[in-house]
């Protein structure tokens, strides 16, 4: 065994001390959207800093702890709280959690997060599908000697959204009345936020969206062979040319806002599995 599978191992291990159930689903809770957390039943809170070999997330609206029961009657271990390449973390340390998560049973993953609107029919608010991503991030978490039993040297990123998943949370939002856009992911560093020109290129480019997380995450689940289900929260619009000037208390008041629509997708999503 490598030092990464006896870390992997380690947490995993420790983890599985407080619940003996495997979860189905892994759940990646963006910027401003830990309230979704809520919905988990009987659950078990266990810290960061308390699980071997995991950061500890330094981000306001990142509360920092892995939540293991149940969401729509399904067992699921949800993030409240991710890690960022920006804070200083490697990317194998950003993507850590996403190892851990499968070794603990999920088979599925869904992720969501904050992001700037690059696309003019976007509005704060809204909800974005992610169909596909544009990687911009100046690391790759799969850089350096490969692990087979983690996963294969090269693996096939051409679907890394799940198309059946795509379609069933369309008909959901359908269902329920909710707006829904799906669109390209940009991945960036962070973490300043963009200039108007860095969102006109990446609009240019095939992008609808940008934030500084999900890249990596999304690599290492389909480098691990998990089904991945993404979700974009826009909280800012930076394509247009009047004055937009961006906080983060902003983007965390907008994604707070939507969060409720989010959290019924996931839920009916997750109900389905």
């Amino acid at each position: 065994m490598s030092e990464l599978t006896d870390q992997i191992k380690a947490a995993s291990d420790y983890i599985s001390k407080f619940w003996d159930e495997k979860p189905l689903a892994g759940v990646i809770l963006g910027s401003g959207l830990g309230d979704l957390a809520e919905d988990i039943e009987d659950a078990i809170e266990i810290p960061y800093k308390d699980i071997p070999h995991f950061p500890v997330s330094t981000v306001e609206g990142h509360s920092g702890k892995l939540i293991l029961g149940y969401m729509s009657d399904k067992p699921v271990v949800a993030m409240a709280g991710r890690f960022h390449f920006y804070e200083g973390f490697s990317m194998k340390q950003v993507t850590f959690p996403v190892r851990v998560m499968k070794a603990l049973g999920i088979h599925t993953l869904f992720i969501s997060n904050a992001a700037g609107g690059m696309n003019p029919d976007f509005s704060v608010g809204d909800l974005m599908i992610i169909r596909d991503h544009i990687n911009l991030q100046p690391e790759h978490p799969l850089r350096g000697p490969n692990e087979s039993e983690l996963g294969p040297r090269f693996p096939d990123m051409s679907e890394p959204y799940n198309k059946e998943l795509i379609y069933r949370a369309m008909e959901i939002a359908a269902m329920n009345q909710i707006d829904l856009h799906s669109g390209v992911y940009v991945g960036v560093q962070g973490p300043t936020f963009e200039t108007r020109a860095e969102y006109k290129y990446m609009h240019i480019i095939g992008g609808d969206a940008v934030g500084m997380s999900t890249v990596p995450e999304v690599i290492v689940a389909i480098h691990s062979g998990l089904r991945v289900f993404a979700m974009s929260v826009i909280t800012d619009i930076g394509i247009r040319e009047e004055e937009n000037v961006i906080t983060h208390e902003e983007v965390l008041e907008a994604a707070k806002a939507a969060e409720p629509k989010l959290t019924l997708i996931f839920s009916e999503l997750i109900r389905q599995l």
